[in-house]
């Protein structure tokens, strides 16, 4: 299983315009809704709502909103990048920089959990952490993320 199964570069942001959480996960919504059955205000009404339950700023510059949607019948990833980093109520209390999104169908068992381990797993490594923080273009983000894909 890669990222890139599930990626596409419609999805990928790589200079966020938000300033917020709401903020961060309406333009992650809206990238993620052109290309999937889901419109913009439920896949942002989802990941508020797992918002609620914990912050998914897992620390160290790093967020992965997730949820699951009736109206998908596969996983699917949004990615986003801030150069100035935002208020994310991270666990750690520190901005946000790289913002992996996560939806998966309702009945989905275990499919993003799989995933959920393949990022954790990739952002681990310090040198991908960096290699996506300094990214300027989507090509340059399916570049890195491919490399390190290829890697597992």
């Amino acid at each position: 299983m890669k990222i890139l199964d599930f990626l596409s570069p419609e999805r990928i942001i790589p200079n966020m315009d938000s300033r917020d959480k709401k903020g961060v996960i309406d333009e992650l919504a809206r990238a993620v809704a052109e290309t999937t059955a889901a419109d913009t205000a439920e896949i942002a009404r989802v990941l508020l709502e797992r918002e609620q339950l914990g912050s998914t700023g897992i620390g160290d510059g790093i967020a992965i909103p997730h949820g699951r949607l009736s109206s998908i019948d596969s996983i699917v990833m949004g990615f986003g990048s801030s150069k100035q980093g935002i208020e994310y109520d991270a666990i750690d209390d520190n901005p946000v920089f790289i913002f992996f999104l996560l939806l998966t169908p309702e009945n989905s068992t275990g499919g993003h959990l799989r995933v959920l381990a393949q990022i954790s797993k990739l952002l681990k490594n310090k040198q991908f952490k960096t290699n996506l923080s300094n990214a300027e273009s989507t090509e340059e983000i399916l570049e890195i993320i491919q490399e390190a894909d290829e890697d597992f």
